[in-house]
Parts: structure tokens; C-alpha cells; sequence
């Protein structure tokens, strides 16, 4: 049986670092790391710190394969001085130049779809379209995806960012009355393939952005690159998911609207 990967997960201890080592828990060799305790390791290394500190990036990195880097401040009203610029600029950086040092594979970082929101919502976003963040918290993305490119280039450090849409379980799309969330969601079960798909990408990747959202009638954000690429297959859609619901709550008996 071949060697699993070693990955490093950062923010292992967040809902999207759950919900991937929890469903590849098998696949791969995790080194889990965050600032707060993880819960249920299931035998996976643990390692806690701050990954601002660049010797504790240097540390964490130090015999990996793949960085898949989560760890961030996701709260898109969060203050540049307040946490974005340690959690979210300066950790990064620290993440891509100690994965570089140690001979890493490839770093997977995770953006957002804060990168390029403000574009007219009428527009659907591909990856070469120029970003357009709509908050700081955004701007803090479009510098990981900057520094990917970077150290992709220049550097020869395999890197895909990963736009992430309004990620959760589809029952949040049953408690939400915000019809644009239907063209941002992803599911845990698409995002996390997704993320596996860009661990297992071709070594002669050097840099792509990938957006997440699921298979959803209309997206806001394109797909189509990392279909092709890298074999992403989404299985949830929201339009259907709230239509069917929509269609449950309707009395079998009642008359035409």
C-alpha cells in the first residue's frame, strides 16, 4: 500500500477543517493546527500556536507534502488592525514562505468569495477576471491569492486558491430569505470533495484559482475550469434542494395558486 500524504491543515479545529478530516480521515497522514483545541484528532497529530509566529509556521510545515491553509478570521466585518492583519496577512504569509522552505509540495489556500463580491450580481465570476473585493476582509483574500502567485512564479511552490462561496448544510438554505444565497451555496459534502480534488491535482500545476460553489442552477461564481482540470463533480444543488422543500410544505389537497 502506497505512503499517505502527509497534510498539514491549518484551522483544523473550524467547520470546514472538521468536516474535511473528518470525511478523509483515512485518506491522508494529518498534522492538525490551530490556536484553539481540536476536537475528536482520531489519532492525527495536534500541534497548537499561532501561526503569525514564523517559526511556528517553519515548525508545522517541516516534512509535509500538501498545506491545505484555512486558518483565518472569516468574519467579513473583522478589523484590519483588530485580527485580519495577523490572522489573515501575516499568517499567510508566513504559511506560504515556510511551505516553500521546507520543500512542499503545494500550498491550497483557502479565499473566498469576499475577493470579488462586488462585482454587479448580474455577472457571473470567472477566475480571470480581475478581482473586486467588497469589505477588508476580502482585500486580506486577494493577498493570499497574490502570494500564491507569487510563490508559484518566482518561487516554483505549487499553489491553488480556492474561492469559497456560503458554505453549510443545505438546511441553511431552508432558514435563510436571502434568495442570493442560492447562487453562492456549497455544500460540506462538494466543498471537501473539491479541496481533495486539488490535493490529488497533477504535480505540473504551478498556480490556478478555483471557485467553490455547488452545482447550483445559477452560480455566481463559474466552475467550469476546475471540472475540466481537476475532476470536480458537485452533487448538491440549492435551487433544487429549496424547490423540493417548498414543494413539501404544500398540503397534497391544495388548489392551484
Amino acid at each position: 500500500m502506497p505512503e499517505r500524504r502527509k497534510v498539514l491543515l491549518t484551522g483544523a479545529a473550524g467547520r470546514i477543517g472538521t468536516a474535511f478530516r473528518e470525511r478523509f480521515h483515512d485518506a491522508y497522514s494529518f498534522r492538525l493546527v490551530d490556536r484553539r483545541e481540536i476536537d475528536r484528532p482520531g489519532g492525527h497529530e495536534v500541534v497548537l500556536g499561532d501561526l503569525a509566529d514564523l517559526e511556528f509556521a517553519r515548525q508545522v510545515c517541516a516534512g509535509i507534502d500538501t498545506v491545505i491553509h484555512l486558518a483565518a478570521d472569516p468574519n467579513a466585518h473583522a478589523t484590519f488592525y483588530g485580527s485580519l492583519l495577523a490572522m489573515n496577512v501575516i499568517a499567510t504569509y508566513n504559511v506560504f514562505h515556510a511551505a516553500h522552505e521546507a520543500g512542499c509540495r503545494r500550498v491550497i489556500f483557502a479565499s473566498s468569495i469576499h475577493a470579488v463580491n462586488a462585482h454587479p450580481l448580474d455577472v457571473q465570476i470567472h477566475p480571470d477576471q480581475p478581482v473586486r473585493p467588497g469589505d477588508v476582509y476580502g482585500a486580506t483574500k486577494v493577498w493570499g491569492e497574490a502570494l500564491g502567485s507569487y510563490f508559484a512564479d518566482r518561487l516554483g511552490l505549487s499553489c491553488i486558491a480556492l474561492r469559497i462561496g456560503a458554505v453549510g448544510h443545505p438546511e441553511r438554505l431552508l432558514e435563510s430569505d436571502d434568495p442570493r444565497l442560492l447562487a453562492v451555496f456549497i455544500s460540506y459534502r462538494d466543498l471537501t470533495h473539491l479541496i481533495e480534488r486539488c490535493v490529488e491535482a497533477p504535480d505540473s500545476i504551478r498556480f490556478r484559482i478555483y471557485q467553490g460553489v455547488s452545482d447550483n442552477t445559477y452560480k455566481r461564481m463559474s466552475i467550469e475550469n476546475a471540472r475540466h482540470e481537476i475532476g470536480y463533480e458537485p452533487q448538491d444543488n440549492a435551487f433544487e434542494i429549496t424547490s423540493k422543500a417548498q414543494l413539501r410544505r404544500i398540503p397534497p389537497n391544495s388548489p392551484d395558486v
